[in-house]
């Protein structure tokens, strides 16, 4: 056998970061780069649902197929981000009586467990249902961390091997001879950002293949070499209430459409979702009126949403992709599988393969199909190992055990840090120094904090997406400044500075169209601790007094740019 393979993998979702795991394990050698943190594109803006198939059963029933299979790989080897909450499909008064009879033979046709429950069954498992709910059909869905579980699959690539290049933006791919033999990239320069590799800068990848994992992005790579890689994002909405207004995922029994699902999710509930083709992944309209339609629709099944705090919203989209030869005007109607491109079958360019469309729930079975294609190219004859090898922090796992005595901790805070780091508890939370709470929103410790600074330098987001710190009610506004006092001993006030700059700004972005009633409150009383506490307004060599009426007009006192313009400018990594 020759040199072993060196394989680009463009893209830090849960399909980019489970292909690099599965090509390290196998034994090539990996590079994967992300243009921001892991999680930055669709990954980090969905749901939280692992899917039973359910949704599937009647409109796609080869995407459910393989929802229920990976579904049960998941629970098994990735048991630390996973919550079998169980799912409802529950059925209002004027919903179908035909859809629900489709919809549990189609689960029974699909191999998806499925029990019909009735209203007052239903209202027995989740009390705050709404009265007039007719009956129900139990289906296994799930919660599932998707912050936790690409961090894993990036943590087990790099175990075996892998290269992990966050911030690194592809600029063009490397074409010679009628050939893809690389990527160019642009490492962020931004102090602290560069971890496992040259501080700021471009460099040259040379790869034996490129994997164009991209999602709603694989066109804009295609275009770098002049193929037509035709993805249709999708925009979904979703909104996140400052609890669990249930414990059990609810869909609305009838055929797909908006405002048709609550995932609860840690320690919140995860409102979802709309479906509206845009033409830029990064460049569509966030709408108010998208966020008051999911309370609106959604309180038919809960009532108690109506009065509910909304804490954020945030926008994803989804990177459908339609064969050519199909042709629909509605993205709805589009199919949730999966597609590999072979870009020298397709396109007579040898060297580069893509992968468009599915789910995050078939992150794992995308990965392995793309993993056996790479490796046919080379003639390698390795198995795939994901889904029988559990992940980092999955391995002799049970969220039951109790820290409190062993670890100094409230019992609370120490089953959400075991339910974090699973099987890495021990690691992470033995030490000799004092472990105080840093976020108490979401229960993280400064051992966590700190586990968290070691794999990921001085971005504060980074931190954030592996521990939930600063994902609560108060969305940074009584933590951040302690996850910042964190950094100080490994790096300077301008770094720490700048990383907390950069955590309060993404906080603020979801947050914009949630501000009414006690959610409002809660940004005032945010705005006052570090307006008067931090001096975090105005230039601290200003002796002029804080001006509050500042925070009634939306508008910054120092640079006079309106804030709502300000948090306009670009995304909001999910929930």
């Amino acid at each position: 056998m020759g040199p072993t393979p060196h394989i680009a993998v463009i893209g830090g979702g849960s399909t980019g970061a489970g292909i690099a795991r599965d090509l390290a394990m196998r034994g090539l050698d990996v590079t994967l780069v992300e243009q921001g943190n892991l999680t930055h594109g669709t990954t980090g803006r969905m749901h939280g649902l692992l899917h039973s198939g359910g949704r599937y059963a009647v409109s796609d029933q080869a995407s459910a197929t393989e929802c229920i299979e990976e579904n049960r790989v998941l629970r098994d080897i990735a048991s630390h981000c996973v919550e079998m909450t169980g799912g409802l499909f529950v059925k209002r008064p004027e919903d179908s009586e035909e859809y629900f009879q489709k919809k549990l033979s189609g689960c029974e046709e699909c191999g998806i467990p499925a029990e019909v429950v009735s209203g007052e069954e239903a209202r027995a498992m989740e009390p705050h249902l709404a009265k007039d709910i007719d009956k129900a059909i139990s289906v296994p869905d799930g919660a599932i961390d998707p912050f936790r579980l690409v961090v894993a699959n990036a943590a087990s690539a790099q175990e075996h091997g892998a290269r992990i290049e966050t911030h690194t933006k592809v600029t063009d791919l490397i074409v010679e001879s009628g050939e893809v033999v690389g990527i160019e990239v642009e490492h962020d320069s931004g102090p602290g950002k560069r971890v496992h590799g040259t501080e700021g800068g471009t460099e040259q990848i040379r790869a034996d293949y490129v994997v164009n994992a991209t999602g709603a992005w694989a066109g804009r790579i295609g275009d770098m070499a002049g193929l037509d890689i035709e993805v249709r994002p999708s925009k979904g909405v979703m909104t996140i209430m400052n609890i669990r207004q249930v414990d059990t995922v609810i869909n609305r029994c009838r055929p797909k459409g908006d405002a048709d699902i609550v995932v609860p999710h840690e320690t919140t509930a995860i409102l979802g979702t709309t479906d509206e083709e845009v033409e830029d992944p990064e460049d569509y309209p966030e709408e108010q009126w998208e966020v008051d339609m999911m309370i609106d629709t959604l309180k038919e099944l809960i009532p108690m949403l109506e009065e509910a705090r909304t804490i954020r919203s945030f926008w994803g989209v989804r990177p459908l992709y339609e064969p050519p030869d199909v042709g629909s005007d509605d993205p709805t109607d589009i199919t949730r599988d999966f597609f590999l491109l072979d870009h020298d079958e397709r396109d007579d360019l040898p060297g580069m393969t893509s992968i468009v469309g599915g789910k995050f729930t078939t992150y794992r079975m995308m990965s392995e199909q793309i993993s056996d294609h790479v490796c046919g190219k080379f003639g390698i004859d390795a198995d795939c190992r994901t889904a029988d090898v559990p992940l980092p922090g999955s391995e002799d796992f049970s969220v039951l055990r109790d820290y409190m005595d062993e670890f100094g901790l409230r019992s609370p805070i120490g089953r959400r840090s075991v339910e974090r780091l699973g099987s890495r508890a021990d690691e992470v939370l033995k030490t000799d120094g004092p472990n105080p709470t840093v976020c108490e929103c979401e229960g993280v410790t400064r051992a966590e904090i700190q586990d968290a600074i070691e794999g990921s330098g001085s971005d504060l987001n980074a931190v954030r997406i592996r521990t939930r710190a600063s994902m609560g009610n108060c969305q940074g506004g009584f933590c951040s400044h302690r996850m910042a006092s964190e950094l100080h001993s490994e790096y300077d006030e301008s770094v720490v500075r700048e990383a907390w700059d950069e955590l309060l700004q993404e906080r603020w972005k979801g947050q914009r169209h949630a501000l009414w009633g006690e959610q409002l409150s809660q940004a005032a009383l945010n705005y006052a601790l570090h307006a008067t506490t931090q001096n975090r307004d105005q230039d601290p060599a200003d002796g002029d007094p804080v001006d509050f009426s500042a925070f009634d007009t939306g508008r910054s006192q120092a640079s006079g740019v309106d804030s709502a313009d300000v948090a306009a400018d670009g995304g909001t990594d999910g929930y």
